[in-house]
């Protein structure tokens, strides 16, 4: 594995964490507004996340050579007001590119929804790309699933990576397989009743749609019509709990929504079911950005060792043996060293 430096930029709970400290890298500092997702963050990883972008100064940051940010997708989004730049919030991009053009990392990895590359007609990108590559950046772009990446949820979100110098031997992972639903979900003997439905909605459901497929995650549009799965559609940030059922008779629990992100269990749940509902929501999905990373590390360092089709699984289990430990011991000291 490589040894190196990220910040994370509208941190959430850190998928962008666990998939730079799974492959190796150390996190000197983070940015989160939410406080209960900063609650969540200092827990598990032992850093406090600065709160508000637009008060930081970019000159206090430490030194990094990756810079991770999932920026606010809401402008952007179908379930959104999709006004892009014309709402606040669509204008955190730019805080963005105020930090890049001081600290100038040698890479970055943003991520947000995929409804991004076609808003306004393509438009709202085009200014995103052409802003990171007046900064000098070889920037490449694409949409990735992170159904074909290990995750039973189809969650599709538009990755934009880029390069302080020239990077031809740069291309986006291929997909690594389909995860198993039944891999991310709790023994139903042993689920909480209190996330059950009622006997009243599981007879209209199962009144309205048969299914031959176990176990599956029932899915409801807006318009009544439900349909099941052996994976989950995309969790959003508040309507997840009510629109998704497993096996149409309960609603995801919040370290299933966690899994379905590909957080490890030994992430601790800190905060109540509403907020860790929303924060999975929120989350970027740890898989797709693990991939993509390896990709991104291998044709920055391609001189080094190269990460090849490795066990992913030896990857994750020593990561969460190692932040089991970091838990246990209440902070890890050598990223609040760092982060000093």
């Amino acid at each position: 594995m490589y040894d190196f430096a990220f910040i994370d930029l509208f941190a959430g709970i850190g998928g962008f964490h666990v998939a730079g400290s799974q492959l190796g890298g150390h996190c000197v500092f983070a940015c989160e507004i939410d406080e209960p997702a900063k609650a969540a963050y200092k827990h598990n990883y032992g850093i406090e996340p600065y709160g508000d972008i637009t008060t930081l100064d970019e000159n206090m940051i430490p030194d990094h050579d990756i810079l991770f940010a999932g920026f606010p997708c809401q402008p952007f989004s179908i379930i959104g007001s999709q006004m892009g730049f014309d709402d606040t919030r669509g204008t955190l991009f730019f805080e963005i590119i105020r930090i890049m053009k001081v600290k100038r990392p040698s890479m970055f990895i943003l991520e947000n929804v995929k409804q991004l590359k076609t808003h306004d007609n393509g438009r709202t990108f085009e200014i995103i790309i052409r802003n990171l590559e007046k900064l000098g950046y070889d920037v490449f772009s694409t949409v990735l699933n992170a159904l074909d990446y290990g995750l039973p949820q189809k969650r599709e979100r538009a990755i934009i990576v880029g390069f302080s110098e020239k990077t031809p031997r740069f291309s986006f992972p291929e997909p690594t397989g389909k995860g198993k639903l039944e891999d991310i979900l709790e023994n139903e003997d042993l689920v909480d009743k209190k996330f059950f439905v009622s006997k009243d909605i599981y007879n209209k459901r199962m009144a309205k749609h048969k299914s031959d497929i176990t176990p599956s995650i029932w899915h409801e549009n807006v318009a009544g019509n439900i349909s099941s799965h052996p994976f989950s559609c995309a969790l959003r940030a508040g309507a997840s709990y009510n629109y998704l059922l497993v096996n149409g008779k309960r609603r995801l629990t919040p370290r299933e929504m966690l899994r379905l992100q590909g957080f490890p269990d030994t992430f601790e749940i800190v905060c109540s079911d509403y907020q860790t509902r929303k924060q999975a929501g929120n989350a970027v999905p740890v898989n797709v950005i693990r991939e993509v990373l390896k990709e991104v590390l291998n044709a920055r360092y391609s001189k080094a060792k190269r990460f090849e089709k490795e066990d992913n699984a030896r990857i994750v289990s020593a990561w969460s043996d190692s932040l089991a430990a970091s838990c246990k011991n209440g902070e890890n000291a050598y990223l609040l060293s760092r982060n000093r």
